[in-house]
């Protein structure tokens, strides 16, 4: 593998020009492939060996497994113990591995515990994204004070970061799958400790940038992300529908939003659902900017990319939606998700600082963003209030889809919310379904015109 890949990034360096004007220079680009991995994480394990070399990222699917129903994935690591655990007693150990959320939880609630596993890097990229991860990172650059993207692939844009802005750009543009559909729930567990479906919906997400024939450089007007979503529930929330595209250059093309409200029946163009608007499927425990840790425009915060550290993440998340080996009852406890239905692992993440731009407005000042090296989708955030105080944590969870190739993935997100003792819980799938789309949706899916068709049906 590593001589494959070193021949891909040889024979896509020759001729480039020195002077190019790129995120990184062609010698220190050289070191894709070879030390590095095309997208940028380290191949080599850490030296105490608690974190692996990257191989090959592959994960064998258990014998349990049917490929008739690939919906129901089992979890391929299931008679892994773990090798310690962490608690509030012995958590001073284990601090610089810690984020302050993370802690906070480990203090708040006597019950709260991290168990941590081995570390599994089971991230693989398609041959082709690993391609344009190698073309980005002397091509990709960004524009209007790292707003906006210009001369990029569709890879990761950024494999050698050397800015926040950078970082959070390589979070969303993340590889996940060129398109998939999924259906789940998001359920938010409030402080009395009761589970609240506050959404049910089917979703079909793209991105056109990773589509196997998109060999050309993606233009500022080039959506990144289309999203279609329709409520099947709860009751009060059944028939709603709404599309969300965003945009290589954010800034010149802003997010575009349309929703279809049943008891209006019309569409709206609803540009508002970005920032700090409550996230309409959180039951009041969330911003529609924390979705995925992070989801959406960079100008309303400075970003500072303060480096790379180890810290334990939550990783490789099957147990925790697997209704067999923890059923709802059992998974969503008062104040935070049964422990013994979390795994932990020790990864290498980047860090990156973002505070509050003079004149601009959110309900956070100060945000602490943790990105995995090998699939940034994975991580954590720590939101801070005026006063400086933790206000919520989220968490980034992923398990990939060890029944396709190019092993795509589907993700989560756990919000806890520390003033009102309630968290969120986005994307829950034990009965619902996260996979590979089969076939893609035609263009007009992703409008408004589509939305009403089917909402006046």
């Amino acid at each position: 593998m590593t001589h494959i890949l070193r021949s891909t990034a040889i024979s896509i360096f020759i001729g480039i020009s020195a002077a190019a004007m790129a995120a990184v220079s062609v010698d220190e680009a050289r070191q894709l492939g070879t030390t590095l991995m095309p997208w940028g994480a380290e191949k080599a394990g850490n030296k105490e060996g608690t974190i692996p070399a990257y191989t090959d990222g592959q994960v064998k699917p258990p014998a349990t497994f049917d490929p008739k129903n690939p919906r129901m994935r089992p979890d391929p690591f299931a008679d892994e113990k773990p090798l310690y655990s962490v608690t509030a007693a012995n958590m001073a150990q284990h601090a610089d591995k810690l984020s302050d959320g993370t802690k906070a939880l480990l203090q708040k609630y006597p019950g709260f515990r991290l168990d941590v596993y081995p570390t599994h890097r089971t991230q693989r990229y398609p041959t082709h994204v690993n391609e344009r991860s190698l073309k980005n990172a002397t091509a990709c650059k960004t524009t209007q004070g790292g707003l906006a993207l210009e001369g990029c692939y569709g890879g990761v844009p950024f494999p050698i970061p050397k800015t926040g802005n950078e970082v959070m750009w390589n979070h969303n543009l993340r590889y996940q799958s060129p398109s998939y559909v999924a259906r789940f729930r998001s359920i938010m567990v409030d402080a009395a400790g009761g589970i609240n479906v506050q959404s049910d919906i089917e979703i079909w997400q793209e991105y056109p940038g990773f589509y196997v024939e998109n060999n050309a450089v993606l233009s500022p007007t080039d959506p990144y992300w289309m999203v279609h979503v329709d409520w099947i529930g709860p009751p009060r929330k059944a028939g709603e529908k709404l599309v969300l595209i965003d945009y290589m250059d954010p800034i010149k093309n802003r997010r575009k939003v349309w929703q279809y409200l049943p008891g209006q029946r019309r569409v709206k163009l609803t540009p508002e659902l970005a920032y700090d608007t409550p996230n309409p499927a959180s039951g009041g425990a969330a911003v529609m900017d924390e979705a995925t840790v992070f989801n959406g425009g960079q100008d309303r915060f400075d970003f500072k990319l303060i480096g790379k550290r180890e810290m334990l993440i939550p990783y490789n998340a099957f147990k925790l939606f697997d209704e067999a080996a923890c059923p709802e009852a059992k998974r969503y406890l008062k104040g935070h998700p049964a422990p013994d239905c979390l795994r932990w692992e020790l990864h290498r993440v980047w860090e990156v600082e973002a505070t509050l731009k003079a004149g601009s407005r959110h309900v956070y000042a100060k945000r602490k963003f943790y990105f995995d090296e090998d699939q940034p989708v994975v991580g954590a955030s720590d939101n801070y209030d005026v006063a400086g105080k933790q206000y919520r944590a989220v968490f980034g969870l992923y398990f990939p889809f060890y029944e396709t190739a190019d092993q795509g993935f589907g993700d989560a997100t756990i919000t806890f919310d520390f003033q009102t003792g309630a968290y969120l819980v986005q994307a829950d799938y034990a009965r619902g379904d996260f996979r590979p789309a089969v076939k893609r949706q035609p263009p007009r899916f992703f409008t408004g015109d589509a939305l009403a068709a089917e909402g006046l049906r």
